[in-house]
């Protein structure tokens, strides 16, 4: 599976093929500042899974049965509560 990174995501280009993924950045997809719709749409022609921050790309892909990952502000927290929590097991939040 092919990951297709919407635009706040491009950033994380590198990272992701470090992890071994082949990553396709939608401003290289020649995206950039395109409709939700048509990133969604590309990202179905081409079997990709997209990577967004945006509800609604991931709610048009979720019509669509396009695969995807919304990566939330709540997903983000949830993840560096568990890394703090691993990292400092005898520190509590208050």
């Amino acid at each position: 599976m092919r990951l297709l990174l919407d635009e706040m995501y491009a950033g994380l280009k590198e990272y992701f093929e470090t992890l071994g993924w082949e990553v396709l950045t939608v401003q290289e997809a020649g995206l950039q500042g395109a409709k939700d719709k048509e990133v969604v749409a590309y990202a179905k022609k081409h079997s990709l899974l997209l990577v967004t921050q945006d509800q609604k790309p991931a709610d048009l892909a979720e019509l669509s049965g396009v695969k995807y990952m919304l990566i939330s502000n709540a997903l983000i927290a949830k993840i560096a509560d568990e890394k703090i929590r691993q990292k400092y097991p005898d520190t509590k939040p208050e």
